[in-house]
């Protein structure tokens, strides 16, 4: 269809119009809002707020500067966000700023607030949060903002800044192995770039990177963050950029420290045995075991299969657990030697000692060997024979309920164990009246007996049948030693198929 030019005109003339109607009645809607409306909608929309949450977490309740610290942060910008996060509320109670920006955070749910009362993150809605320590103080301007551009600009997941206390931040080298139970701390010569730090220090890291950590303040809040960020391979860089110490620092007087020192140990060891570490190797090679003793139970519940639990979660034998069942075998072959009973390393223990000198690094007690008619040679294994016998090192020495065999126990809360398998000759074959439904568990010839040979094992010198390897792949089949193997590969194989 062709317009005429009378219609293009007629269109036009509309338009027009209608623009003019759209100014007039703009200008008439602006004249009838507020007089500061014109000067204050622009700042709203150019200026931009804060970009970083204070959160402070790690303080006592008893003795803190937590208000201060929040005042100094105030005190650079009015409208910073700052979030303090206590388990309950705490007593005495905090002096902290009645403004919206200020909030105190209370982990612990109760039964008159919401499920997100008790969340952190509900509390946090800046791209980035800040974790400040108790005794940390702010006095230069933005720095925060710079700690951001450094975090922006360094390819780190983390950035810190030391505070000027007597224990500034120091960079540590650290190695998570959640399948060894272990975390392994190294000091490292000046660098800015690290797994972990060791003392006071303000740590900025992207909010949502912190809120997908599986226990994100968690306390110790420094112990608890770092053995999560190195797990996941994220490095922490160490600025220059200081941060000042309170006025008045908080644990001033030596009740005070005397306290906050050992309930933070009871916080610490408390964090690695929910997060599954059993054993720290400090800088220096200080070792710290957190996991089973004589006085508690083992690491893990009744064995099905022949797979314990802590193998599906795929994690190995916890090494407190090892460091026991070491302790048990050492002492329970020398009880053993002194009695004269002849004895041998048997079934998975043997095939460690062959593989490695020690305990395979999955198992969960020690087999042995023994003649059965050297049985009445042992006080203890006498006593077991009539019932429980409780030794003067606390080991317990009994009748196993699952057969004609004998088992020595760590101690009577500790259930980790010794196996003992009496065994007799029967034309040059020895044999035995009890068989579990175990594929190493057959008879063999006596000749691998006679002798018996020293074998490594466990950090002692134990007896093992002479032609070892013959013996293990006589019970496990061609190439046991080089092919490692779970204990039942129906349910679980190591190589994970």
């Amino acid at each position: 269809m062709r317009l005429t030019r009378c219609q293009v005109a007629q269109a036009a003339l509309a338009a027009a119009i209608t623009l003019n109607l759209l100014v007039l009645f703009y200008f008439s809607w602006l004249q009838h809002q507020p007089r500061n409306f014109r000067a204050r909608s622009p700042r709203r929309t150019t200026t931009p707020g804060p970009r970083v949450t204070v959160l402070v977490r790690e303080f006592e309740t008893f003795d803190n500067a937590v208000p201060e610290l929040v005042d100094s942060f105030l005190q650079q910008d009015p409208a910073q966000p700052v979030v303090v996060v206590a388990d309950t509320l705490p007593y005495p109670p905090l002096a902290l700023p009645r403004i919206p920006n200020v909030r105190l955070a209370l982990l612990q749910p109760t039964l008159d607030r919401p499920a997100a009362a008790s969340r952190p993150e509900t509390y946090v809605a800046t791209e980035f949060v800040a974790l400040v320590p108790d005794g940390a103080r702010a006095e230069s301007p933005g720095q925060l903002e710079r700690m951001v551009e450094a975090l922006r600009a360094g390819g780190a997941r983390l950035v810190a800044a030391p505070v000027a206390t007597a224990n500034p931040a120091r960079c540590l080298a650290l190695n998570v192995s959640l399948r060894e139970w272990t975390a392994h701390y190294v000091q490292l010569p000046a660098t800015p770039r690290c797994d972990a730090l060791d003392g006071d220090a303000v740590v900025l890291l992207h909010t949502r990177d912190l809120f997908n950590l599986s226990a994100p303040l968690a306390r110790p809040l420094g112990s608890s963050l770092f053995l999560q960020t190195a797990l996941r391979g994220w490095p922490v860089q160490l600025l220059a950029l200081p941060f000042a110490s309170a006025r008045q620092p908080p644990l001033a007087t030596a009740h005070a420290r005397w306290k906050a020192e050992r309930e933070g140990r009871a916080r610490r060891a408390a964090l690695l045995r929910a997060l599954g570490i059993r054993l720290v190797s400090w800088p220096g090679g200080r070792l710290e075991w957190f996991g089973c003793s004589k006085e508690s139970a083992r690491c893990f519940g009744t064995v099905v299969g022949d797979t314990p639990a802590y193998l599906y979660e795929g994690r190995w034998t916890p090494p407190c657990c090892l460091r026991a069942l070491r302790e048990t075998a050492r002492y329970v072959v020398g009880v053993l030697e002194a009695a004269g009973v002849r004895y041998w390393l048997e079934g998975g223990s043997l095939l460690g000692a062959a593989r490695h000198g020690d305990i395979i690094p999955w198992d969960y007690d020690v087999d042995l060997g023994i003649y059965l008619e050297d049985v009445g040679n042992c006080e203890q294994l006498r006593g077991a024979e009539a019932g429980s016998v409780v030794d003067e090192r606390g080991f317990v020495w009994e009748k196993a309920v699952e057969g004609d065999f004998f088992r020595v126990q760590y101690s009577e809360t500790n259930h980790l164990h010794v196996d003992l398998w009496p065994f007799y000759p029967r034309n040059g074959v020895m044999t035995k009246d009890t068989w579990l439904d175990h594929r190493q568990d057959v008879e063999f010839p006596e000749h691998f007996l006679q002798p018996l040979v020293p074998l490594p094992f466990a950090g002692f010198v134990a007896q093992a049948p002479n032609n070892y390897r013959r013996f293990l792949e006589l019970k496990f089949g061609p190439g046991v030693i080089e092919n490692p193997e779970y204990p039942n590969p129906a349910l679980l194989s190591l190589t994970g198929g």
